[in-house]
């Protein structure tokens, strides 16, 4: 396949790519520009790892660094804004997918700090505040999966704010996430707001799901176990995607449609293989479905170009996906409770390492 087939995916399949990638190198002309024209990139999410790799060790932020740290009073308001610059950029460089999709596509994702995780208020101040600060319309604020950022995401699609809600890791966070939306939306309306200028996406973990649970079945052992490897995250994603079609395809929602709002799509998450085992491709070719969107690493998007194929394959096989759920809970694992618990906890705790280490080495500039 060549990177022009790839490009012609949403058209085709009404998926979309984005890019889980941003840094300064990557908005020059053979960078973004590239993947937008030869590859049908639509969208770009960041998180602070991502920042860390960007501009650890990079001298394109050395003079940046040096006018912030003379400029702002702490390092994390020399860290924001450092990053909106490149935030702004590729908005710009997004403008025009943004505008033809009507909102749909053309949008880059900003993780707020991870230390408001689990400060609800906080959370929604700091939204607004980010928002405010990048002064693009093409902007999501990634709040977590958290209880309080739930919360934290109902309140903030009521006020008009759109969210990218991550670190996403089973069912039931899933149903939670889609009847805050809802009710946000809701509200929206009911404030006077324009539901058709918000949007909304659910970051589903992929790759991190299937690695500790094929840990745990290698601990709890036999043949039984062993079948199951590999097949978690897949199962989950088919009844996630099952119920975002209950949810909002549903005709209760048909009225918000009508005025220009759109569902929360699924965000396929985490998609770089990590067991060298299983096909480099297996959280791709088997997520190809409408209305969701793969965002995918540099090399998983390469590889994708080089040899996917593109066909819609996460097609309801909704009797398989609940026998592996139910397989799965009947030899230990616990897949919306101690796996989702672990998961979440984990992914706050590497994403406050990433950015506690970003922000030490840009005061040690």
């Amino acid at each position: 396949m060549t990177a022009h087939a790839l490009s012609q995916l949403h058209e085709s399949q009404g998926q979309s790519l984005w890019l889980d990638n941003l840094s300064r190198a990557l908005l020059t002309d053979e960078g973004l520009p590239r993947l937008i024209r030869d590859y049908g990139i639509r969208g770009v999410t960041s998180n602070p790892s991502i920042f860390k790799k960007a501009i650890v060790g990079s001298d394109l932020y050395t003079e940046d660094i040096a006018a912030g740290k003379r400029q702002y009073p702490d390092v994390e308001s020399v860290y924001e804004h450092l990053v909106v610059t490149d935030i702004q950029r590729a908005c710009d460089l997004l403008r025009p997918v943004w505008d033809q999709s009507h909102g749909e596509d053309g949008w880059v994702s900003w993780e707020e700090s991870p230390g408001i995780a689990h400060d609800a208020h906080a959370s929604v101040r700091a939204a607004h505040r980010l928002r405010e600060l990048v002064d693009r319309p093409n902007v999501l604020i990634k709040v977590p999966g958290t209880v309080e950022g739930i919360e934290a995401f109902e309140r903030l699609i009521g006020e008009g704010v759109s969210v990218n809600v991550t670190l996403l890791f089973s069912l039931d966070q899933v149903r939670r996430v889609f009847a805050a939306y809802r009710r946000g939306i809701e509200q929206l309306e009911a404030n006077g707001g324009k539901t058709a200028e918000v949007r909304a996406v659910a970051s589903l973990f992929m790759s991190r799901v299937d690695t500790l649970v094929d840990k745990q079945l290698d601990a709890i052992g036999g043949e039984r176990a062993q079948a199951l490897k590999g097949r978690a995250a897949l199962a989950l994603a088919g009844m996630a995607y099952e119920h975002f079609r209950e949810v909002f395809e549903d005709e209760s929602f048909d009225r918000f449609e009508q005025q220009g709002a759109w569902p929360q799509y699924l965000l396929w998450a985490s998609t770089g293989t990590k067991n060298p085992a299983y096909s480099d491709l297996l959280y791709v070719e088997n997520l190809i479905a409408p209305r969701t969107i793969n965002t995918l690493p540099d090399a998983t998007l390469e590889a994708f170009a080089d040899h996917g194929r593109i066909a819609s394959r996460l097609k309801p096989h909704l009797d398989e996906d609940r026998e592996v759920w139910a397989e799965l809970a009947e030899v230990g694992i616990d897949m919306d409770g101690a796996v989702r618990d672990q998961l979440l906890d984990e992914g706050l705790e590497q994403f406050q390492a990433a950015f506690d280490d970003l922000l030490a080495a840009i005061d040690q500039a």
